[in-house]
């Protein structure tokens, strides 16, 4: 692109964030528009995998938010009976690479304060219309907000804006969810492990290792309780009952909350599956959850938004104009993302669902299709965001590697190392 563009980002989540961050550091002038009154994250911690670190290092954010998170080098599930379903480990894949279980806070925080080119931030705002061949927006107030070259939609998986900018192929919530917290990692054993519990596939237990946050030195775990949503009023109003039933999943889990307050200290979360089969109208694009929300199955959510920033920023630098560049986006993301739409779909039913048989069935065929040499790569690369299609890969940087070998000291040998 070979002059300055006026561009308007719709929501200041991960994917708002980045492409802010990205476009304002190439001399587009970036306006924000966030419907929250005050600043700050949504949700407690997730897992920052390899794609998304590689973005990070480009931006030259990846040693801060090195500093706070914790390495994760094994995803470890079981059933409430010792018996293994999953057990997947990055070294298995490379053995430079590992998992950053990290809390929005901290990622919102690092983002934040790197975004200082000509900062246009409005809060409070809630953008209600696009007229997406002008370049206008209008909020909740009556205000036009005018004149822009590009509008970027990234107001999350519950998109008002969506469909203002191409009608959704699919868009539905999913029925299942969960209550999460943060709890004080104090001497917790898996300090470098994402682990899970299962009772067939209605009753799941997650703990992840997340790090500290900069207002808080605290190193913390992120609790995740999987529910139906059905239920997720009701969950906890008897406390005695609600920690009863967890415990029964995994007791050593439950001690960790023994000073939250139930329900008061839980969190909610809903998630919904859309995808859309155009990601952009007249000057109008849609980016992160806004354009394909999954449930958090793989885990790839902030992975997939810091991408999508990464590759509007790329196509915005090449194309000779917007339209082109948004077309070259939307095919270099949908060629990514179409395998973990299809397999966060499918993986869904096998641990959030009332599909006993199923679970039965994964807890029989998930671990040993694991440790086979194909199953095991093509696993750990979709796990790592690193799959592209059934048979391609994502080529991580050669620089972000050699910096992620010079910090761990990995010999050349070992980092030649690929299952499979």
């Amino acid at each position: 692109m070979d002059r300055r563009l006026r561009i308007a980002v719709v929501g200041y989540g991960t994917g708002g964030q980045a492409a802010a961050l990205f476009l304002s550091r190439d001399g587009h002038s970036v306006e924000v528009f966030e419907r929250a009154e005050a600043l700050g994250p949504v949700g407690a911690g997730f897992l920052l995998q390899p794609v998304g670190q590689a973005v990070l290092w480009e931006l030259g954010l990846l040693d801060t938010v090195l500093g706070y998170g914790a390495r994760v080098a094994r995803l470890y599930g079981e059933t409430t009976t010792g018996r293994p379903v999953m057990d997947m480990r990055y070294a298995e894949l490379d053995a430079r690479l590992f998992g950053l279980g990290v809390q929005r806070g901290a990622l919102f925080g690092v983002l934040d304060a790197a975004w200082t080119e000509q900062r246009m931030l409005h809060c409070g705002t809630r953008i209600v219309d696009i007229d997406v061949e002008r370049g206008d927006l209008t909020d909740g107030e009556g205000r036009r907000h005018e004149g822009f070259d590009l509008v970027v939609v990234a107001d999350g998986a519950a998109s008002g804006l969506r469909g203002k900018v191409a009608p959704a192929k699919l868009d539905r919530p999913y029925p299942w969810g969960a209550q999460w917290c943060l709890v004080p990692a104090g001497d917790w054993p898996a300090a470098d492990v994402l682990e899970q519990r299962y009772i067939g596939a209605r009753r799941m237990i997650g703990m992840l290792p997340v790090g500290t946050r900069p207002d808080d030195s605290v190193s913390r775990l992120s609790f995740f309780w999987s529910l139906p949503v059905a239920e997720l009023a009701a969950a906890g109003q008897d406390e005695a009952a609600w920690r009863a039933e967890v415990a029964a999943v995994w007791p050593d889990a439950v001690q960790r909350l023994a000073t939250t307050p139930v329900p008061a200290g839980l969190a909610q979360a809903r998630y919904r599956d859309t995808t859309h089969a155009t990601w952009h109208r007249g000057c109008a694009v849609l980016l992160g959850d806004a354009a394909h929300s999954m449930s958090p199955q793989l885990g790839q959510g902030v992975n997939m938004a810091l991408l999508d920033a990464q590759a509007l920023r790329d196509a915005l630098r090449t194309a000779p104009s917007v339209g082109v560049a948004l077309q070259a986006y939307q095919r270099a993301r949908c060629a990514h993302v179409g395998i973990y739409h299809f397999w966060s779909r499918w993986l869904t039913p096998l641990f959030q669902s009332e599909r006993d048989g199923w679970a039965r069935l994964r807890d029989l065929t998930f671990h040993p299709m694991s440790r086979m040499p194909g199953g095991r790569s093509q696993m750990l690369r979709v796990l790592t965001g690193t799959q592209q299609g059934w048979l391609g890969r994502v080529t991580l940087p050669a620089g972000f590697l050699d910096s992620l070998e010079s910090r761990a000291g990995v010999s050349a040998a070992a980092c030649a190392v690929e299952a499979g």
